[in-house]
């Protein structure tokens, strides 16, 4: 993607590169980004929960990313197990399509609020569970704590999330060392500034807790994360959280940040676990074929 301003040429093209990593699949220009198009059952909104899977199941995409490409391959893997999913695009800005997650996180957190709103009022559930990628399982942190999501939020399942800032591998560094790099990605992207490791969005989000009361908390992260840096920095700290280490699940998974949020079955089966703990069973290597 040609970038169409010349101050974001200043950071040298690393950092543009490792961004874009950040939440596009390889088939990212394949699929339209529509939150309305239904896709191998996800996005019906005639879908009813069942009593087996009493609450619908929101996806919130990561930076870069869309309602589709993100999840062409969970989203599927949950409507064929019986439960009712939805996807939203959110953060977008003027001139980029498809690539969303840009805009300010706070109000990206108010479009994920109408969503469940509107995913609510169509299915009849009086909550629903978040999956999140990257930006997409810490964004939803600011609705939990700020916008009343608390009372309509059974769980926030957080794949690779940027829970408390990220260094980007140490390629944050170029913001304030590269003249003017900062004040023009917040102008024109504030959604990747606010991700950086002390920013002043992640000060508010953070401070007093990492969570609010009533809502289930699960975290996976993986080792290699190259993108949402340290990986121990993913983690929350609070009464009702799960920090999941996808390598103390099956130590040969090798996936990176975008792979562990998109395409890694072992994390699949670890979030159904999560989604349905009376049910769970022991997510291992061989969680892949299941």
């Amino acid at each position: 993607m040609k970038l169409p301003w010349r101050p974001l040429r200043a950071l040298l093209p690393a950092l543009a590169l490792a961004l874009t990593v950040a939440a596009v699949p390889q088939t990212a220009t394949a699929a339209p980004a529509h939150a309305e198009t239904v896709s191998s059952g996800w996005n019906d909104y005639s879908c009813k929960p069942s009593a087996a899977h009493p609450r619908p199941v929101v996806l919130s995409h990561g930076t870069l990313g869309n309602s589709v490409d993100n999840w062409l391959a969970f989203a599927p893997y949950l409507t064929n197990r019986g439960y009712c999913v939805f996807s939203y695009d959110y953060g977008q800005v003027p001139g980029i399509p498809f690539f969303h997650g840009l805009g300010p996180i706070e109000k990206s957190a108010g479009q994920l609020a109408a969503f469940v709103d509107k995913v609510l009022a169509a299915t009849g559930a009086p909550k629903v569970d978040v999956v999140g990628h990257s930006q997409g399982g810490m964004m939803p942190r600011y609705y939990l704590k700020f916008l009343g999501g608390a009372d309509k939020v059974n769980s926030l399942i957080a794949m690779a999330p940027t829970s408390h800032g990220t260094t980007l591998s140490g390629l944050t560094k170029l913001l304030d060392v590269v003249p003017g790099a900062r004040a023009a990605i917040s102008g024109l992207t504030p959604g990747l500034t606010d991700q950086a490791q002390g920013s002043d969005f992640l000060r508010r989000l953070n401070e007093g807790g990492d969570t609010v009361p009533g809502v289930h908390y699960t975290v996976i992260a993986s080792k290699w994360d190259e993108i949402a840096t340290p990986y121990r920095s993913q983690f929350l700290t609070g009464p009702d959280v799960r920090n999941v280490l996808v390598q103390d699940l099956c130590p040969v998974d090798l996936s990176e940040h975008v792979a562990l949020g998109t395409i890694d079955r072992v994390v699949f089966h670890e979030i159904l676990n999560s989604l349905d703990p009376a049910h769970a069973t022991p997510t291992t290597c061989a969680s892949v074929i299941g």
